[in-house]
């Protein structure tokens, strides 16, 4: 296995094995490690997480690594712990996918994600660590053939939560009623008392992980569930969250999804009209819809373009001195207050815009930015196929010269998933779906 472009990730103990999690430990120990290192790492609430983290928490011990276990906590508080105590980190999470799949995610020392050289270096160990190399015993933790996770509280949260408040300036979001999907995941219990806290009424769902049920039929992934929850309660806002809580979805008061391009448009107006947007610029991915870049041209915003994954808007912020970048998907990065996205943080900010406007959250949205149609298809393949624009280079031209300068055609590999992602914005969404299909049955003719 190797890095993607978030952390490693695989079908649980086959591909991503208690072999691999040791000595991916060992491995990054070597090359993180000063010898006077700590790690925190936390975990989602999938049944492979525990036996996965013990496998990679005896890796790192056998480094020399001190090892703080946080317990089953979102990746984003992983990332914050180890910004306040200057540790290592790690998360032993799959984020948006299926139970059946894990992950690891690695931080660098202070809560930064790895750089493209340190994967590398990582990874150019891994052949060559074992446990008799540390001279260590490392003991095989067991496969589980069922079962169900308790998290079992292994620190203090208040640091963490007044972490996210301090966004607020002693704001509060009383009067806003806000349903909750945690996605059975790793916020299931953080997140209710983050928003409570600010002040909002709270209903919560998905919030009673069994080991098996992260993600399902739930979450960022299936804003429908959150939807029909708001619905149902006449709350104003509904928020879902993925498993581990690094990315965020909104829906408003009739249901209508809010997706991250349009979180990061209200945000990035927001903050430009107040101030406090750091070089009036905002960092999105390849993948971001045309519409959002029109509403910042319009706004006087700069846009800065990085590839798709939150490692590379980091990278971007950082570079640029930047304090605000993101994804379609719901990963927002606010750079002067968290070193990754954390999808309750961005909760927080959405809804304290949504409180501050007096309007509801469908107003602010449209006000935002038009998102173009926009149709994506993902085609499974047998192998990733890296160069696949290439591949298609022919059939990706003819797509562009027929849709001029009203549309747009990307054509990636999946850095997480064996799938190839077709995305095309055009005027009209008929004309999307059929280029994008057109593209789509090319891809399948490789694979």
């Amino acid at each position: 296995m190797r890095f993607g472009t978030d952390g490693v990730r695989g079908a649980a103990f086959t591909e991503l094995t208690v072999d691999f999690a040791t000595r991916l430990g060992m491995a990054a120990a070597r090359v993180l490690a000063d010898g006077t290192s700590t790690i925190v790492v936390g975990g989602d609430t999938r049944e492979s997480t525990p036996v996965l983290t013990n496998a990679l928490c005896a890796g790192f011990e056998a480094g020399g690594v001190e090892v703080v276990r946080l317990g089953v906590v979102p990746t984003p508080l992983v990332a914050f712990e180890a910004q306040r105590r200057d540790a290592l980190g790690a998360v032993v999470s799959a984020s948006h996918n299926p139970y059946g799949d894990n992950g690891i995610k690695l931080f660098a020392r202070g809560g930064v994600k790895l750089s493209d050289a340190l994967e590398r270096r990582i990874e150019a160990q891994l052949d060559t660590v074992s446990a008799a190399a540390f001279g260590a015993q490392i003991e095989t933790p067991a496969v589980p053939v069922s079962g169900s996770v308790v998290a079992a509280p292994q620190l203090d949260p208040g640091a963490y939560v007044q972490h996210v408040l301090a966004f607020l300036e002693g704001r509060r979001l009383d009067g806003l009623r806000i349903v909750l999907d945690t996605a059975n995941g790793a916020a299931h219990a953080i997140g209710p008392v983050v928003l409570r806290a600010a002040g909002a009424e709270v209903i919560v769902v998905a919030d009673r992980p069994d080991g098996r049920n992260i993600n399902d039929g739930c979450g960022a992934t299936v804003p429908s569930f959150v939807a029909a929850s708001v619905r149902e309660h006449g709350a104003d806002v509904g928020v879902a969250l993925d498993g581990d809580a690094d990315r965020l979805i909104a829906v408003d008061h009739t249901g209508a999804i809010v997706d991250g391009d349009h979180i990061l448009a209200i945000a990035a107006t927001d903050l430009h009209a107040r101030g406090e947007l750091r070089n009036d610029a905002v960092v999105v991915t390849v993948m971001t819809n045309l519409g959002f870049r029109l509403a910042m041209r319009d706004a006087g915003i700069d846009v800065v373009e990085t590839a798709v994954g939150d490692r590379y808007v980091l990278e971007a912020l950082a570079a640029g001195h930047h304090s605000l970048g993101g994804e379609q998907s719901g990963h927002v990065i606010f750079a002067d207050h968290a070193t990754t996205g954390d999808g309750v943080l961005t909760a927080v900010a959405l809804l304290d815009v949504v409180h501050r406007s007096g309007r509801p959250l469908t107003e602010v949205a449209s006000a935002a930015m038009t998102s173009l149609p926009q149709v994506l298809v993902n085609v499974r393949v047998a192998t990733r196929l890296p160069d696949i624009a290439e591949l298609l280079a022919d059939e990706i031209a003819a797509a562009e010269a027929e849709l001029g300068d009203h549309g747009r055609v990307l054509v990636r590999a999946s850095g997480t998933e064996p799938l190839v992602r077709v995305m095309v914005e055009a005027p009209t969404h008929e004309l999307a779906q059929a280029s994008a299909e057109r593209l789509a049955d090319a891809t399948r003719l490789l694979a």
